[in-house]
């Protein structure tokens, strides 16, 4: 596995990283209707790829193919972490986790925040993650149910926690 920066050229495959990862593994947590509010088919290719350019979005990458992907802003807030599900809990999460947390420290953040899903809400618990608050977003009409996630920079460098399930 290689992580690597995004490129325009990859908008395609990280667009379908998420959608299966939300159609497949998110779909064990979500009803059809949220699914598909989440995972709609009308999302832009052109609008996905300028949002993961903007976003510093970094890739894993499985023999040429994308099979995850993640990003983090300066404040250390991570917006996506997805992982195709056919290499789910083989430590591509885990991975990308890991360069989260690295940058976040290189770029000065004291801590880091997410918005999981009930889905990933596990994996960032075993990375040190607390919830600091459950919303109830409304998403083309569907009420969602995610969790405003915080982690601490501050307390010195604390190793990568193992555990491997997911997305955001």
């Amino acid at each position: 596995m290689i992580l690597r920066p995004f490129r325009e050229s990859d908008a395609a495959a990280t667009l379908e990283v998420f959608l299966r990862a939300i159609r497949t593994t998110a779909s064990r947590d979500y009803s059809p209707e949220q699914v598909a509010a989440w995972a709609s088919d009308e999302i832009d290719v052109a609008g996905w790829s300028a949002r993961r350019a903007a976003l510093r979005t970094q890739l894993a990458e499985v023999d040429g193919r994308v099979v995850g992907f993640t990003d983090v802003d300066e404040k250390g807030y991570v917006d996506m972490l997805f992982v195709d599900p056919d290499v789910g809990r083989t430590g591509v999460a885990s991975a990308l986790f890991g360069w989260v947390l690295e940058t976040a420290r290189a770029l000065g953040a004291t801590e880091l925040t997410t918005h999981a899903s009930l889905t990933a809400r596990p994996f960032f618990e075993r990375q040190g993650f607390e919830v600091v608050l459950e919303q109830h977003p409304v998403l083309r009409g569907v009420a969602l149910t995610n969790f405003v996630m915080r982690r601490d920079l501050t307390g010195g460098a604390s190793p990568l926690i193992s555990g491997d399930t997911g997305s955001a």
